[in-house]
């Protein structure tokens, strides 16, 4: 027999799939907003 595990909470699917989602909507978000500033991220934070 197999044990469906529907928590919401932890390494699951679920959280795993909207954790790639950001993390690349981040990406992409800031390369626009290096190409846009013509700085890089580190720059725009004040650290170089």
């Amino acid at each position: 027999m197999t044990e469906q595990n529907t928590s919401k909470v932890g390494f699951t699917a679920f959280a795993e799939t909207w954790n790639g989602r950001l993390a690349m909507l981040g990406f992409v978000i800031g390369v626009a907003t290096e190409l846009l500033t013509g700085q890089g991220i580190l720059s725009q934070l004040g650290l170089m």
